[in-house]
């Protein structure tokens, strides 16, 4: 009888050998805020803190690639003050994105940008040219984002090329639909983070995590530490990724 060799369990992350792209559910701001008798506008200006600080220290120890689901297409049913309140917080981040480019992250922009506002749409594509060039993290902000309503959009658009003549049918495969997703040309997610106690993706990346380790974690967003992260990486590193195989 043969037995498979467990693999060896690190104590702590190993910084040398990072997982490619991380995507993090960005969850728990209202109930962060309701904990402390809060308006949730309160909770997600508590959230883009997290986000700021993680997005610098994904950079910092070597991560690639970050996702993080801002606001999704379900979004929209939140009363219009929080949906606001988030916007306001959308344009005060790109706005201030315009001061970091030192830091040489570029950033893109995953979802429908047309529901948005004039402004904000604007912004958008002044910081997605101003960053094309920087090269040591690329930032997706899922944005009015549902992974359901992108594959959905990638689908149209290759319809309508077999509508036109220009692909064949059996010429689609799984590498032509990755090209015509948002994050065509990165990585898939190695790891995908949700804090807050909840169980579940919500609609996120969903042809993109068909391989993503989970990791969810008893901790609202705006509690959301570096050190969190860390054992949220090391939980990654300790598990035996078989993609199928044995």
């Amino acid at each position: 009888m043969f037995f498979q060799k467990k693999k060896r369990l690190l104590a702590k992350p190993d910084f040398d050998n990072l997982p490619q792209h991380i995507g993090f559910i960005m969850d728990g701001n209202g109930r962060w805020a309701k904990r402390r008798g809060l308006p949730r506008s309160a909770g997600h200006r508590a959230g883009a803190k997290t986000f700021r600080d993680m997005v610098r220290y994904c950079k910092d120890i070597g991560i690639k690639n970050m996702t993080v689901y801002a606001f999704s297409t379900e979004n929209w049913k939140r009363p219009k003050e929080e949906v606001e309140a988030i916007m306001d917080l959308l344009r005060s981040y790109l706005k201030d994105a315009f001061d970091h480019r030192e830091e040489e992250v570029r950033c893109l922009i995953l979802g429908d940008t047309a529901p948005l506002a004039p402004d904000i749409v604007a912004l958008i594509k002044k910081l997605e040219d101003e960053s094309r060039d920087c090269k040591q993290m690329t930032l997706n902000i899922a944005l009015n984002y549902g992974g359901r309503a992108e594959i959905t959009h990638a689908v149209r658009e290759l319809a309508g090329q077999v509508q036109r003549g220009e692909l064949a049918p059996g010429e689609i495969t799984e590498d032509t639909i990755s090209a015509h997703l948002y994050t065509a040309g990165q990585p898939d997610p190695d790891l995908i983070i949700r804090p807050s106690g909840e169980y579940r993706t919500s609609n996120f990346l969903l042809w993109q995590s068909a391989y993503s380790e989970l990791v969810f974690m008893d901790v609202l967003w705006p509690d959301f530490t570096r050190r969190d992260l860390d054992r949220a990486i090391l939980e990654y590193q300790n598990r035996d990724r078989r993609f199928g195989g044995v």
